[in-house]
């Protein structure tokens, strides 16, 4: 079975989620049309923004999904931070250590969460 290859990510308008990820991803995307972006991602995973009105079949509201950012380290969850927030990205959780490893939560115009964290140690 084939890894997925593809993310999209249901907006309300790809035109302003376009412009919100080149700054959080810092490049611009590889396809771009009033009702569809795409950005390929440095881990070969391309992120498509599709605008919610056109989906077929129909789909739910925007927003609801989840991306995650790995960083190798707290130090870098705290950077990343600093640099989203700077961005004037909203944060809807502060640094805080969970199961997984120590995180924080941000959102995009359309509600998608993303999560950025440093896995917790195993053993």
């Amino acid at each position: 079975m084939n890894s997925p290859n593809f993310v999209i990510l249901y907006v309300a308008s790809p035109a302003d989620s376009s412009a919100f990820y080149t700054r959080l991803l810092g490049k611009p995307p590889i396809e771009n049309s009033p009702t569809f972006a795409m950005f390929a991602l440095d881990s070969g995973v391309m992120l498509g923004l599709w605008a919610s009105a056109g989906v077929q079949p129909a789909a739910g509201p925007a927003g609801g999904s989840e991306l995650a950012f790995v960083v190798p380290d707290a130090a870098a969850v705290d950077a990343r931070l600093q640099d989203w927030q700077r961005l004037g990205l909203p944060i809807l959780q502060t640094p805080s250590t969970m199961d997984f490893g120590y995180t924080f939560t941000a959102a995009d115009p359309d509600g998608h969460r993303l999560r950025v964290f440093a896995p917790a140690a195993r053993g």
